[in-house]
């Protein structure tokens, strides 16, 4: 699996399906790796991807989009206080990274 990249800004639109396959290859990802680190089945990866369920348009939820950010920048989960690391060194990337919220003691 490839080192992640940081994504560019999102638009107003949120995310394209193009951005979301790009995202899912930029981690070197398969369509069913994808799914299981989304906690998907691996047929809304495709739907997300195609844009389309049965000819009807497909948005990607803000939590899917969040989650895609969070996976792309090292963070495995959120306990409520800290972001934890990504369990997937593969993955992980070369920089460690910034907490997404600040801890305060």
């Amino acid at each position: 699996m490839k080192k992640p990249q940081t994504p560019e800004p999102a638009t107003e639109e949120g995310m394209t399906p193009e951005r979301f396959r790009q995202w899912r290859k930029s981690l070197g990802l398969k369509q069913k790796d994808a799914a299981d680190i989304l906690g998907l089945k691996k047929r809304m990866i495709q739907y997300y991807e195609k844009g389309d369920r049965n000819g009807r348009p497909v948005e990607i939820p803000k939590s899917v989009r969040l989650a895609c950010y969070a996976l792309a920048i090292g963070i495995g989960d959120f306990d409520g206080a800290r972001p934890i690391a990504l369990d997937m060194p593969d993955l992980a990337p070369a920089a460690p990274a910034r907490p997404a919220v600040a801890v305060v003691d």
